[in-house]
């Protein structure tokens, strides 16, 4: 009776162990999967649809799921899993490789100025930007989100050192303006659901067009409009492609997004990427700080080199400002 017992006990070990490592396989094949699809999209140059043009401004951050896969598929020996697993850590570190052409300009520079792009949500973060514009000086500001009683403090403390301006005067998300050193002519600016003025600026005797960018975000049933508002912004890129360009805002895009490609395909350049920061968040700040996206941009066209950027924190925003010296290179 004894024996009986103990030999029954026994085999029902193996089932047991056989669910568990089905289990295991399982959870690492929905994984895997998961990340396919994601990876899939980047490498057919495509943003899809809702959640992948979400899921895309995460990009590097699926090494996570993936390494968790591969740690499952190794603690099952599923040897088709680990190869899988393996292809697409492949991929994920060639994609995570910086986007875009990174050369500098070959004539000798012949202004120097300062820029920042800062999206202060609905206004509220302006009153740590204002210390900010105090305290870094730049020539140039974007500033997204910047309604009524942001448009009025910018006025009241920078009129003077900032003198001129072309803006887009709303409430809410849709106000944004642009403030300058250098006198603006204004133009219609781009087209969106949000605010985005431009105008060329007389630089020290030389044009440069500049233009806020602030597309919708891809948000779900959302994701066609954020793409075209893109495409308007890419629009303006390669409309003039012989006066230098500055191109900044918040693009709600990073390069993972085809979108965003597709704007620096126009030859403009990234200028944290110039300056060593291709990777470094810039959103939501609020609430993934350390593992959040860099959707913040300022894009120059090949007629600059950036000095240095700098990604500096502020309050009662989810975004942080971008902070770049630029330096503008005469055509050999």
């Amino acid at each position: 009776m004894g024996t009986a017992t103990s030999e029954w006990t026994a085999a029902d070990f193996v089932p047991e162990r056989h669910r568990g490592r089905h289990f295991t396989v399982w959870c690492a094949g929905l994984l895997f999967a998961a990340v396919s699809v994601v990876v899939g999209c980047r490498t057919a140059d495509t943003d899809a649809l809702t959640p992948v043009a979400q899921l895309l401004a995460f990009f590097p951050w699926l090494l996570a799921p993936t390494g968790l896969g591969l740690l499952l598929a190794l603690f099952a020996r599923w040897r088709l899993g680990l190869v899988w697993g393996v292809a697409l850590l492949g991929l994920l570190a060639w994609f995570i490789e910086p986007y875009g052409k990174s050369g500098e300009p070959g004539g000798p520079a012949i202004a120097e100025f300062r820029v920042l792009t800062s999206n202060v949500e609905f206004g509220r973060g302006t009153g740590s930007l204002v210390p900010v514009i105090r305290r870094e000086r730049p020539d140039v500001v974007f500033v997204e989100e910047c309604e009524y009683t942001c448009q009025a403090t910018l006025r009241r403390d920078f009129g003077n050192r900032l003198p001129y301006r072309q803006a887009v005067v709303a409430a809410g998300s849709h106000g944004s303006v642009v403030l300058s050193r250098f006198p603006l002519k204004g133009t219609k600016g781009v087209t969106g659901t949000m605010g985005m003025p431009g105008a060329v600026a007389d630089v020290d005797g030389h044009s440069v067009r500049l233009q806020l960018a602030h597309p919708m975000p891809p948000l779900p049933k959302q994701v066609g409009l954020w793409r075209r508002e893109l495409g308007r912004l890419r629009a303006f890129a390669a409309a003039d492609p012989t006066t230098p360009t500055v191109l900044a805002g918040d693009f709600n895009s990073s390069q993972d997004h085809a979108a965003f490609r597709r704007i620096l395909d126009t030859g403009l350049r990234d200028a944290a990427r110039l300056a060593g920061h291709p990777r470094t968040p810039s959103w939501p700040e609020r609430l993934l700080p350390t593992f959040g996206t860099q959707i913040d941009h300022v894009l120059l066209s090949p007629d600059f080199s950036a000095n240095s950027a700098r990604f500096l924190d502020l309050a009662d925003t989810d975004h942080r400002a971008l902070l770049v010296d630029v330096a503008l290179h005469q055509h050999e």
